[in-house]
């Protein structure tokens, strides 16, 4: 519910802001791309300022975003490699479990326990 009321409060006012822009700037202009003529260019597009804006806008999020996702990919990389490794460690400890007995046997001292003590030379 306050995550809605939140975007509301943001959102709302960020539409008015957009549509007074879009308002404040209807005059037409003139965008070529020919740097070598500009009085007959090869192509000329005639469109209201603020179309030109935001289309700068959202090519500008496009490409800022394509070049963040291009420099995350190595950490990408890096995390799908580590979660196959524990993947296959996991399925490793799951089948070392199921091959280890229920109750280990005891473990007999080293070399024979007591009995192979060292004696004294005199016995």
């Amino acid at each position: 519910m306050i995550r809605k009321i939140v975007t509301a409060v943001i959102l709302v006012p960020l539409a008015a802001i957009i549509v007074a822009f879009a308002v404040a700037n209807r005059q037409t202009v003139t965008v070529s791309f020919d740097p070598f003529d500009p009085t007959q260019p090869a192509y000329a597009a005639s469109l209201p300022l603020f179309v030109l804006i935001f289309i700068l806008v959202i090519f500008g999020v496009l490409l800022g975003g394509t070049a963040t996702w291009l420099r995350q990919q190595r950490w990408a990389w890096a995390a799908r490699r580590a979660e196959k490794e524990n993947r296959e460690l996991r399925l490793e400890i799951d089948r070392l479990k199921h091959n280890l007995p229920a109750h280990p046997p005891a473990l007999s001292p080293p070399y024979g326990g007591a009995s192979s003590a060292l004696r004294s030379p005199a016995e």
